[in-house]
């Protein structure tokens, strides 16, 4: 590696976004800045590509403490299926690329396409193809390949003052479930039940691919839509859709939808911060007009749930509708960043 020219910051000094954000000056603005970029094919189509990457890297995103090998590769195929699901997309193939060290067990590899395969084969898709290389730690990148109308991608920056927020589940689930993986006496008076739903969230979660035609039905012809998905926490979701915007939003903390009783196992305060700041949940965040928001989340059921609202301020806040709480700006600070 070079050495670092004088008057220039390192990558950890930068942070995550601030590094992201210099990286998309060299591409064109319409494709980055979403969950996935998404090409147009001809206009007389009206259809674009969508495409998406994600890497996971050993001892960032897994470890053998906490992830089998089958569970790597289910989760590695969610997140790119969940980018997808985020820009309304249908998802059409993959291919995957693996960095491995060479005293790398071939059973863990194949273990790791069997979980790719089981997440994927619920929603038809395939693996294409991809590359293998030597690597210092095991890594897998994966890219996604999708499609949506044009007129109907979901994007951060369709977000209007007014606008309800939506989320297709519950938060804080897979953050419980790590922290069962790694101190298991946190679990010693939970039922058995509650456990294995909470590892589950983490180790197998679901891209919400099947809420996206219930969307459209609900939808109509009402206009454009604003959403991501909270793979980096619900905060860092809100945030960016606010950002991208140009919009504040204000979010209630008690209407935050938590598993089951989590906040009798843990606390209020902590099972709030994990549905905020622990990231993985892979749920949908979409901002739609209240009436659609209410029909929505009546469909889709299951955890979804209105939990705030844009707002014309840029300020984005949690507040408590008891008055319990101050309000409070929500920042992506507390969520996960890489460097």
């Amino acid at each position: 590696m070079n050495k670092k020219p004088e008057n220039s910051p390192s990558v950890r000094e930068l942070g995550e976004q601030g590094l992201l954000k210099r990286l998309h000056r060299f591409c064109p603005p319409e494709w980055v800045g979403d969950d996935a970029a998404a090409i147009a094919m001809t206009p007389e189509a009206n259809r674009s590509l969508v495409v998406t990457t994600d890497m996971l890297v050993d001892g960032v995103h897994f470890s053998d403490r906490t992830t089998s090998a089958e569970d790597v590769g289910w989760r590695a195929a969610a997140a790119n299926l969940s980018d997808l699901a985020a820009m309304g997309a249908t998802p059409l193939a993959i291919t995957v690329s693996l960095g491995l060290q060479g005293d790398t067990p071939v059973s863990w590899v194949e273990g790791v396409y069997t979980g790719m395969v089981s997440c994927l084969d619920a929603y038809q898709t395939a693996i294409a193809g991809g590359d293998v290389c030597k690597a210092p730690v095991n890594v897998i990148s994966i890219t996604a390949f999708g499609w949506v109308p044009t007129d109907r991608t979901i994007r951060r920056q369709n977000g209007k003052p007014g606008d309800a927020i939506v989320v297709t589940g519950v938060h804080g689930a897979s953050r419980a479930g790590l922290e069962l993986l790694l101190h298991p006496e946190t679990g010693k008076d939970w039922l058995e039940e509650e456990i294995r739903e909470l590892i589950t969230a983490h180790q197998r979660p679901h891209p919400r691919l099947d809420v996206v035609p219930i969307l459209w039905e609900v939808m109509g012809e009402e206009g454009e839509i604003a959403g991501m998905d909270s793979s980096d926490g619900l905060a860092d979701a809100i945030v960016q859709i606010a950002r991208s915007s140009g919009v504040g939003a204000t979010l209630d903390r008690g209407l935050i939808p938590v598993p089951g009783s989590l906040k009798q196992r843990v606390g209020e305060e902590r099972a709030v911060e994990w549905a905020l700041y622990g990231g993985e949940d892979f749920e949908l965040v979409l901002c739609l007009p209240p009436p659609v928001a209410r029909e929505f989340v009546e469909r889709v059921g299951n955890g979804a749930a209105i939990v705030g609202t844009l707002t014309k301020s840029t300020r984005v806040c949690l507040t408590d509708s008891t008055g319990a709480y101050a309000d409070e700006v929500i920042t992506q600070s507390l969520s996960f960043q890489h460097f």
